[in-house]
């Protein structure tokens, strides 16, 4: 078995503070989780460190949690390994203000001759034809109108 990359030493009042938590069982069950986790991790004296398998198998979660909330506990600390959820990756919006404007003015406009009302994908390829966007997927037209409460139908 490989050596674990980041081990779990709890100090008497870590351990305390995590033993009280659990006791009470007023946190939130994510929260109680990562507790457990981290009490069964203790690598002092006293405790041994269990396995990540053998832990998971304990606290009914999976593998990869144990890793992340031991992980999380040796780089940021008890508080983050007890409340911190992952960031999810955050992109810049794609429509501004203005090229927001630019859409609901298209789609309100007159459709194109030979059509009866706006498609998505016929918007999709205006803004880009208009040099509003270099490209642009149909969803995310799509999405940007239901935002603004704007329907084709």
């Amino acid at each position: 078995m490989p050596a674990k990359k980041f081990k779990v030493t709890l100090t008497a009042d870590e351990r305390e503070r995590l033993e009280e938590l659990i006791c009470k069982g007023k946190s939130a069950a994510r929260k109680l989780a990562h507790a457990r986790i981290l009490l069964a991790c203790d690598e002092t004296d006293e405790c041994r460190g269990a396995s990540d398998t053998e832990v998971a198998d304990a606290v009914h979660v999976s593998r990869p949690t144990v890793e992340r909330v031991r992980k999380a506990f040796v780089e940021e600390g008890l508080e983050q390994a007890l409340n911190a959820k992952r960031p999810r990756q955050t992109r810049p919006p794609v429509f501004d203000g203005e090229s927001e404007a630019k859409l609901v003015a298209l789609a309100c406009s007159s459709p194109p001759e030979g059509r009866t009302r706006w498609t998505l994908r016929l918007l999709a390829e205006r803004l880009v034809e208009l040099e509003v966007f270099e490209s642009i997927s149909s969803e995310t037209v799509r999405q940007t109108l239901k935002k603004t409460n704007l329907s084709l139908g």
